[in-house]
């Protein structure tokens, strides 16, 4: 009875080891000292929304100076599936473009996008612009312009043009 006891707390404690490991972390704040990812400038440097990406075993997360650089990081990065952990962007119904509302994220997948509207990314070009409802979203194309899209019509149109292999 002793050995099973042994063998259940050990089990358990595995199983609690493992469902700390794979838990979702929760989105940060950026410090004056988070770095994008791609330009490998700080955060600060930048207006409209960020992102952040947290994979296994990592503790900090992959910051991004725009929301469209996490769909190229999505797209361009080589890594398994569940080892994206979580990614989170800015929820620009909140703050302003100058500075995003602190605690304002939403996970990627969850958002709706507006695209082609008169606000560019951070280092220009195309900028898919976050929210958390579709009725934020419908006030920022008001004053901005654009179209509302889900996460898969925000992918396909921000897809990276991948080399191709030929003769």
């Amino acid at each position: 009875m002793t050995r099973f006891l042994g063998l259940l707390a050990a089990g358990l404690l595995l199983l609690a080891a493992c469902s700390k490991q794979d838990a979702v972390p929760q989105a940060q704040e950026p410090d004056a000292n988070a770095v994008a990812y791609f330009c490998h400038m700080t955060l600060a440097e930048h207006e409209g929304p960020k992102a952040q990406a947290y994979m296994r075993g990592r503790d900090k997360p992959y910051w991004f100076a725009s929301a469209s650089e996490a769909f190229v990081f999505l797209q361009t990065e080589v890594f398994q599936p569940n080892d994206l952990l979580a990614l989170y962007v800015n929820d620009m119904s909140r703050g302003t473009w100058e500075h995003p509302a602190p605690g304002a994220w939403v996970e990627i997948h969850k958002a709706v996008f507006v695209l082609d509207s008169s606000k560019t990314a951070s280092m220009g070009g195309k900028e898919a612009v976050p929210f958390a409802s579709e009725a934020a979203a419908e006030a920022f194309v008001k004053q901005y312009g654009g179209t509302i899209v889900d996460f898969a019509a925000a992918a396909k149109a921000l897809a990276v043009d991948q080399p191709t292999s030929g003769s």
